[in-house]
């Protein structure tokens, strides 16, 4: 098939079946594939959809400047819809954000703001503050703001969700995502609770974020915020895209974990996933006990092994945080199996 432009390609990844690390879970486990979209993840879908509705509305014009704050794959997405549709793009990073993100973001052509990333996003140096004021002394700049942009999960009800369901059979009994800004979790998962309210939905959260004390008592806990390394899930905030009531049950993991089980997907599945992905497999690994025989379990595996060579596919770095022994090879790495 020719596409007119490479946003064409954007969605229908495939569903693919976790067969050696999920090897002791009686329930069938498939991993939703999304860096088989062109910028390797799926925020590709949110940031076109989001672009597009803005457009579509007038508050994107021709020749504008794209504005976000990002953990870096949202504004590789943006950086990449911007080259294709004429608009310039400011990104607003962590300095958590790994290296090669940084890199990838810059080769698209994005100018790049790194903000320090043990501040609280009230401070006017953390890369929502910064997002925000560079917004506002751009002239003709578009602030994207994915936390609170509705459309962010307006874009997987329209198109993660439906794929899920069809590859399924509509057999899917449980869904587990990442929660972050809220968007792939809540918009995939609001299309599939409509057509089985049946389905489980798992969402995963860091440790050292505030979502799931956030969802179990309705109170923002500060204490619950503590750094970690693991990038895509957890918050300091609330985003608006968490759609707390449709959530069935939160699980945390943490950054040692979370790690070792991307590697074990690369060593034993050959799937080389990113770090968050890696926290959604060991999301399902720790509840492994509560799934059963003939029910269908779909993880979001949502981005690409290559963000994370300098970090979870680099011995040394893993050295460095004590996730691994010198010794110790990853291929040889055991999966953990609780967090």
């Amino acid at each position: 098939m020719i596409y007119n432009n490479i946003l064409e390609t954007i969605g229908k990844t495939p569903l693919v079946k976790i067969n050696q690390v999920a090897g002791d879970i009686e329930a069938s486990v498939f991993a939703k594939l999304e860096a088989f979209n062109p910028g390797q993840s799926a925020k590709d879908r949110v940031a076109a959809y989001m672009v597009q509705q803005a457009e579509k509305s007038g508050r994107l014009r021709p020749g504008a400047t794209l504005v976000e704050a990002t953990s870096g794959n949202t504004g590789f997405s943006l950086a990449m819809i911007a080259r294709v549709k004429g608009y310039k793009c400011i990104l607003c990073v962590s300095s958590k954000s790994s290296k090669e993100k940084i890199n990838r973001l810059r080769a698209m052509g994005a100018e790049v703001v790194v903000c320090p990333k043990h501040v609280k996003p009230e401070d006017p140096r953390s890369y929502y503050s910064r997002a925000v004021q560079i917004a506002k002394d751009t002239p003709g700049a578009y602030y994207v703001n994915q936390n609170f942009n509705l459309d962010n999960s307006a874009a997987h009800y329209h198109s993660t969700g439906p794929e899920i369901w069809e590859q399924t059979n509509g057999k899917v009994t449980h869904l587990v995502v990442c929660a972050g800004t809220g968007g792939t979790l809540s918009g995939t998962a609001q299309y599939l609770k409509e057509k089985n309210p049946d389905i489980k939905i798992i969402a995963v959260d860091a440790v050292g974020s505030v979502l799931k004390k956030y969802w179990q008592t309705g109170i923002f806990d500060e204490n619950e915020i503590k750094s970690y390394k693991v990038e895509g899930l957890g918050k300091t905030i609330i985003p608006g895209n968490v759609n707390f009531d449709i959530i069935d049950h939160f699980e945390k993991v943490n950054d040692k974990t979370s790690a070792l089980t991307a590697r074990a997907l690369a060593s034993q599945e050959g799937l080389f996933i990113g770090y968050s992905s890696g926290s959604v497999m060991q999301a399902i690994l720790q509840l492994k006990n509560e799934f059963k025989k003939g029910e269908v379990v779909v993880g979001i595996m949502s981005d690409h092994g290559n963000s994370y060579l300098g970090k979870i596919y680099n011995d040394e770095w893993m050295q460095e945080q004590g996730f691994l022994t010198p010794s110790k090879k990853a291929a040889q790495e055991e999966i953990p199996s609780a967090a």
